[in-house]
């Protein structure tokens, strides 16, 4: 037994770990108390700041004791000079910095950091971007970090250019970067074409425009081309793609105004969903602003693309007179007319000039042969990685901009791929393919097969007659209701009794 080492139990060592966290807790808990206590009686002396440094060192995270921090600070502000004013704070930051290597994730370290930079008669943001290298080197996906960068390369004056050669740098290292993805799409909007270039009038890059320059887009394909080439799965360089793509804002308008005389009321659909009351719609019926009361096309959606409002009783019944009807939107400053002629129970005005771009705003079209490009670039990947999901959905996609009706059966296919190669987001990928079908639908105005999901009502506004039979529909959604011109349905074999009550009521009502 001489000359072996004695080791302790681990009952033993348990027991002491305890009474040690119990000791801990105690002087924790007493400091605490005491810090309370100094604050409830207004004190801000060096004593309360050495305790709540005590304190927080050991847990950062006690949101009250930076707040009381900041009281003793801004009151030892105002009996130093600039010069100990610099010193107190330049402490802070040093003890800030430990706070951090506690837990690189405390929001009131980081919230006290900006707090501190504030009141620095002279902050050393290089300095600060040093931190921000160095914490995002040991985490490079610590959002708090990013926001703080954020925020530090705004006081700074740091350029676009610079940061974005700080994300060039983090995503040469590292494909899967997604937060330095994501922070360089926030800096490309930013960055503006160079004088002279005669790309900029066809981009459209003003600089009050939200969109990236062309110029500078095709260096970002090439970007994203190196990623996904190179890891055909990590979905952070697709994501980033899909957004180089873009998705171009549809003009905020209203599409399409029906009246009828019978109901005496009026459906107005918009290009997106709205709240009317705050929206700021106005009725003109033969000149005279009429008060009506804008409802949804049902109770428990408050935003519609769809709504309705009754007519003063009257006003409109009878058929030998002529009516012209306005609708103004308030919040766009625009409107949309519409004439009710002599002898016509209903009449309707909707915007037709711009059918065939009507779903391919969603993707936005930049010039046809970039794009053409980016879908040979895919199409060339897919024959290396036939099974990669995030290229297959890219494909049609591009497809879907380019041409939706001439890319139908290619896309069909895909889906149909997807669905094999992807089977647990096989019900995302049925309903995304019902809504491809139901814009064609839309768009050739025939028919549409093996729905999952019904989409796009709005454009359905003035339809009489629909078959929904022998689809994968399990339920219709609300919105089912836009359709108000509905006459003619036919559901066989699609709901058992109660759903079909449930929809019969719902289109009456």
């Amino acid at each position: 037994m001489h000359g072996r080492v004695k080791v302790k139990s681990s009952a033993q060592q348990e027991e002491e770990k305890k009474k040690e966290r119990e000791q801990k807790l105690k002087l924790f808990v007493a400091a605490r108390d005491t810090v309370f206590r100094k604050r409830s009686a207004g004190e801000h002396d060096e004593e309360a700041l050495q305790l709540t440094q005590q304190l927080l060192h050991s847990n950062p995270d006690f949101a009250s004791l930076w707040n009381y921090r900041r009281e003793i600070l801004l009151h030892l502000e105002t009996e130093r000079d600039e010069a100990n004013v610099q010193k107190l704070y330049e402490s802070e930051l040093f003890f800030i910095e430990a706070c951090l290597k506690v837990n690189p994730k405390s929001y009131g370290c980081w919230h006290h950091r900006c707090w501190v930079n504030t009141r620095l008669p002279k902050p050393d943001w290089t300095r600060e971007l040093g931190l921000c290298d160095r914490c995002l080197s040991l985490d490079e996906r610590n959002f708090h970090c990013w926001d703080y960068r954020r925020s530090v390369v705004k006081e700074s004056g740091v350029s676009v250019e610079q940061e974005l050669q700080f994300t060039d740098r983090l995503i040469g290292s590292n494909f899967s970067n997604y937060s330095s993805w994501h922070y360089r799409s926030t800096l490309l909007p930013q960055v503006r074409q160079q004088p002279g270039s005669d790309t900029a009038a066809t981009a459209g890059c003003t600089p009050q425009s939200h969109r990236v320059c062309e110029e500078q887009l095709l260096k970002e394909y090439e970007l994203a081309h190196n990623a996904f080439f190179t890891d055909p799965n990590d979905q952070s360089a697709w994501f980033y793609y899909r957004w180089l793509l873009g998705r171009a804002e549809r003009e905020e308008m209203i599409s399409c105004v029906y009246v009828c005389r019978e109901g005496e009321r009026v459906a107005v659909a918009f290009s997106k969903p709205l709240h009317a009351p705050s929206a700021g719609l106005l009725l003109v019926l033969d000149g005279k602003p009429q008060k009506v009361n804008w409802r949804c096309i049902h109770p428990r959606l408050h935003h519609s693309p769809v709504w309705l409002c009754d007519l003063p009783a009257g006003s409109i019944c009878d058929i030998s007179n002529e009516h012209n009807l306005t609708i103004h939107w308030m919040e766009k400053n625009t409107h949309r007319d519409c004439a009710l002629y002599t002898g016509c129970a209903e009449s309707w005005c909707r915007d037709s000039a711009t059918d065939q771009e009507l779903f391919r705003s969603e993707l936005s079209v930049e010039k046809g042969s970039v794009l053409q490009a980016e879908l040979e670039s895919c199409n060339q990947l897919l024959e290396l990685e036939p099974q990669n999901k995030w290229c297959l959905l890219t494909i049609i996609l591009l497809m879907r901009a380019l041409d939706p009706l001439g890319h139908e059966k290619e896309t069909l296919a895909h889906f149909q791929t997807l669905k094999d190669v992807d089977p647990m987001r096989s019900s995302y990928y049925s309903d995304l393919c019902s809504k491809f079908l139901v814009e064609n639908t839309v768009l050739k105005m025939e028919y549409a097969e093996d729905l999952s999901s019904v989409c796009h009502l709005d454009q359905l506004l003035l339809v009489t007659h629909i078959n929904l039979s022998n689809n994968q529909l399990v339920r219709l959604p609300a919105q089912f209701a836009m359709l108000q011109c509905l006459e003619v349905r036919w559901m066989t074999h699609l709901f058992t009794t109660a759903n079909y009550l449930e929809i019969f009521l719902l289109l009456n009502t």
